[in-house]
């Protein structure tokens, strides 16, 4: 397999998260979260929770990303969004992002809320660039006590 440069762009498919992509969601979710979800976590929002939406995107057939938004009504949160580490500053974040504003716009959603750590400036950047604003903080959200940014971005219907 050809080595991929570093913050080169790969060419990604994102499409709906199925059973078998737990595995690899599993891993992502792992090495990127302090206080990742449980396995149970993700086969409850595929199999039992009618409001969840998964998305995973992948390059050559593995998992390498994951997004996740529940949406009642116009409003949609982000659950979760992760890039495994050996593919981050490929603009994959970036994409799933594209593509989750995109749905929810599909979708007649008409606001997208989402939590982010106060020390995670990478993802605020990036949600700031694609017209998220910071509209509260949760202080203590976090296990560990750190404190939320509540961001918002508002869909031109």
């Amino acid at each position: 397999m050809q080595t991929q440069r570093k913050n080169s762009e790969l060419s990604i498919e994102i499409r709906p998260m199925k059973f078998e992509d737990i595995d690899q969601v599993d891993e992502i979710n792992k090495l990127s979260f302090s206080n990742p979800w449980s396995r149970e976590s993700f086969e409850r929002e595929l199999s039992s929770n009618r409001i969840a939406h998964y998305f995973v995107a992948t390059y050559e057939n593995k998992v390498v990303g994951f997004v996740g938004l529940w949406i009642i009504f116009q409003e949609a949160q982000i659950t979760t969004i992760a890039v495994h580490p050996d593919y981050r500053g490929r603009k994959i974040g970036e994409k799933l992002l594209d593509f989750v504003i995109d749905y929810c716009e599909r979708q007649s959603v008409k606001n997208i809320i989402l939590e982010v750590r106060v020390s995670n400036t990478i993802a605020q950047n990036l949600y700031y660039k694609k017209g998220f604003k910071k509209i509260g903080v949760r202080k203590w959200y976090y296990k560990d006590g750190e404190d939320a940014l509540v961001m918002v971005k508002k869909l031109i219907p």
